[in-house]
């Protein structure tokens, strides 16, 4: 087996659907880095509220993502059968899920806002200001859950220009807002760390009536619309709950690991939590492109599989694998070079400093792993059906692993910054060699029942 391919097809077709989903998610970065900017010149109380009211807001966006790529796996698959109505049924279903958890966040940001940020930080100075911030954060979820699902479902079928636009006017639109509030420009008022909140807010909107309002009512390549979201959906709602529920289990324990680590964080201290923000969006900033190739492996890998072509998409497997260690390796030396200038640019004590130098290294020494297992993880292996696999593989590494030893190196063992990370992401690294094993093996490659042609396995079967 040929470790890449030699077909420039290939090639052109993964870097169609990878480059404007990196280039949107540098964009979505970017505000995140512009909001920890503006922020962090008010007080280190202030970024820390911040980044530690974001994890709850997190935590959902990670659940929406484990609906939604649950969906593309099985919307791929259809889509490489031409099967619309199925296809149809499936997003639908993705939707209604969705919305009801979007609800379930909503009612809990409105009445237990304090409990939440306690969850996170014992410090009530912080307590405080997260609590301001969650105000605005109320009507967030129902937009940030129907626009993103949408988002990804027009991706799986080679919609990927929209949703880059579509950043890039929310991208605007946050920075101008951010300023406007934060600091009362043009007649605003300063609202300071609600200025922050309401810069998201208004961003929120705009995305969600673009790609919502283009999907339900525009679209003519799915040919969505309103009146389907009350379809009948019981004759494929086993068949996504086989397929996506362990991706939602999967991204959703990812999603509660990611907290259970920021609670870990936030225990350590308030220094290693305002570390621990300055160095997320650098490491998100070098890890955009691999952000791209897991949704396009997913992607590729589904629609060569609903075509039938088994061996090709095991061949291209092997190639995103490869892609992998190039990516993560070229992003490990991006983090190393930017981290003085990133660290040096915040207003920071000196004890926070050297603990963002700290986690920069580990950083950039676990993210070669973290880019092999994540597009194996989050996309080929998952655009083969392989979903049970994966969720056993999170909660293994995971809460069994990585996340006991961060503690114990953090709070009990009171290790440096460095190695308390690398515990914490110890199941990047276990992730990353299961999987090549898993790729090896052949066993990812699933079948998907569709309603038109019957049972479809990767071989044409």
């Amino acid at each position: 087996m040929r470790l890449f391919v030699r077909d420039k097809g290939f090639y052109k077709n993964t870097a169609a659907i990878a480059i404007p989903i990196a280039l949107q998610s540098m964009i979505t970065i970017g505000v995140n880095l512009m909001d920890n900017i503006m922020v962090g010149t008010l007080a280190e109380t202030t970024i820390s509220a911040v980044a530690q009211a974001n994890q709850f807001v997190t935590l959902y966006h990670i659940c929406c993502m484990g609906i939604g790529m649950g969906a593309s796996v099985l919307v791929a698959r259809f889509w490489g059968m031409k099967d619309i109505p199925s296809l149809k049924t499936i997003v639908t279903i993705m939707l209604r899920f969705c919305a009801g958890l979007g609800l379930l966040f909503t009612l809990a940001t409105a009445f237990i806002p304090d409990q939440i940020m306690r969850l996170y930080i014992d410090d009530a100075d912080v307590i405080a200001q997260g609590v301001l911030y969650f105000r605005y954060m109320i009507p967030c979820y129902l937009l940030l859950g129907l626009s993103l699902t949408c988002t990804i479902t027009l991706r799986s079928v080679g919609q990927v220009r929209l949703p880059l636009i579509t950043s890039i006017g929310a991208f605007f639109l946050n920075v101008g807002g951010n300023y406007i509030f934060i600091f009362g420009k043009f007649g605003a008022p300063r609202m300071g760390i609600e200025g922050a909140a309401l810069g998201t807010l208004i961003a929120r909107i705009f995305e969600f009536s673009v790609i919502c309002g283009y999907f339900l009512f525009f679209d003519k390549r799915i040919g969505y619309r309103f009146r389907d979201l009350f379809m009948k959906c019981r004759s494929l709602l086993r068949d996504y709950v086989s397929v996506s529920l362990p991706v939602f289990v999967s991204d959703t324990l990812l999603a509660l690991g990611n907290s259970a680590i920021a609670i870990v964080m936030g225990q350590i201290g308030k220094s290693f939590v305002s570390a621990n923000s300055i160095t997320v969006v650098t490491q998100q900033l070098s890890t955009v492109l691999i952000q791209g190739i897991c949704q396009a492996g997913s992607i590729v890998t589904g629609h060569t599989l609903g075509e039938g072509k088994k061996e090709k998409a095991q061949e291209q497997a092997w190639t995103f694998l490869m892609l992998g260690v190039i990516i993560g390796a070229i992003g490990g030396f991006i983090i190393l070079a930017i981290s003085g200038p990133v660290i040096n640019f915040y207003n920071i004590t000196e004890e926070t400093r050297a603990i963002a130098f700290q986690l920069m290294a580990a950083i950039a020494l676990i993210i070669m792993f973290q880019s092999m297992n994540s597009i194996m993880t989050k996309g080929v292996l998952r655009g083969g059906g392989d979903t049970k696999f994966l969720m056993v593989a999170d909660i293994l590494f995971l809460w069994i692993v990585s996340i006991p030893l961060g503690a114990l190196a953090g709070l009990v063992w009171h290790m440096s910054a460095f190695w308390i990370y690398v515990f914490l992401k110890l199941d990047q690294v276990i992730k990353a060699v299961w999987c090549v094993f898993r790729l090896k093996s052949g066993k990812w490659i699933k079948v998907i029942q569709s309603r038109e042609s019957g049972p479809h396995e990767a071989d044409g079967s």
